[in-house]
């Protein structure tokens, strides 16, 4: 059974008898009336590891604290700190695992799948067109998707550092792999509207016989009604998920800069 304590700063052993303890009964008693309290070590064995001794010293960080950001400041204010003070000797080594390993992965698989929808949507605009050329101009709504994205990362942000001042729970969602998901998911989504605009573009050039400029301003025209109320119910089917609290909301609370990033990139279309 493992304790948590928001105030851990000022939590200390003594007073951890003192802890009030809910019963069946609907009473509450001080922990030290149920059980005895008695301060040692985790365990009675000896660890090793490639026979070596080992000690395994677990890191839990804050709920607003990324996992990367957690690992890089154990390894930057700590291992390395230790090291260039000398407080731990040049024979003892330490290595960082656990989550920290399949963040590494999870990281690297990433940056491999971004390249890999690029490709894919690139060969999908194409056999959808027949054409080499449209699909690069749909494809530089992606930069704008990004760029928005981290607008809306940002914003959300700090509009989530406001809400104490209202009695409110912060809303803080650091750029995280769950956020970069978010942004993979982004680059399938923001190419769909500027599709709409090209497509009824080409129709007005061959079909209609109008010149580039009227066509693709009438192709505007007609879809940006569309397009409008498409990203605003996305947004608002969203935002309960977003920005009230419960499990599994901080899935698609790391998809909303996503959705920011979508709205912008429909609109830069234009």
């Amino acid at each position: 059974m493992y304790f948590y304590s928001k105030d851990s700063a000022r939590a200390e052993l003594d007073n951890l008898g003192q802890m009030p303890i809910y019963t069946p009964q609907g009473t509450i008693v001080p922990l030290s009336s149920v059980a005895d309290i008695r301060e040692t070590v985790d365990t009675n064995t000896i660890r090793r590891i490639d026979a070596k001794r080992t000690v395994t010293l677990n890191i839990i960080p804050p709920d607003n604290v990324a996992l990367e950001t957690g690992v890089e400041r154990v390894r930057s204010e700590l291992v390395e700190h230790m090291k260039r003070t000398g407080e731990m000797p040049f024979a003892v080594t330490m290595n960082i695992s656990g989550a920290s390993d399949q963040l590494d992965a999870t990281r690297s698989a990433l940056a491999g799948n971004y390249l890999v929808a690029i490709v894919i949507i690139y060969l999908l605009l194409v056999a959808i067109f027949t054409h080499w050329g449209y699909p690069l101009l749909i494809m530089t709504t992606i930069p704008l998707g990004v760029a928005g994205g981290l607008v809306g990362l940002a914003l959300m942000n700090w509009v989530g550092a406001i809400l104490p001042r209202f009695g409110l729970d912060p809303i803080i969602q650091p750029f995280d792999m769950i956020t970069m998901l978010g942004f993979l998911i982004l680059m399938g989504t923001v190419v769909n509207n500027p599709i709409l605009i090209v497509d009824r573009a080409l129709y007005n050039l061959r079909e209609m016989g109008l010149d580039a400029q009227n066509a693709v301003m009438e192709a505007v025209s007609s879809r940006l009604r569309p397009i409008a109320m498409s990203t605003v119910t996305t947004i608002c089917g969203l935002a309960p998920l977003v920005f009230i609290p419960g499990a599994g909301t901080e899935l698609y609370r790391a998809w909303a800069p996503s959705c920011c990033s979508a709205f912008w990139a429909r609109q830069s279309s234009r």
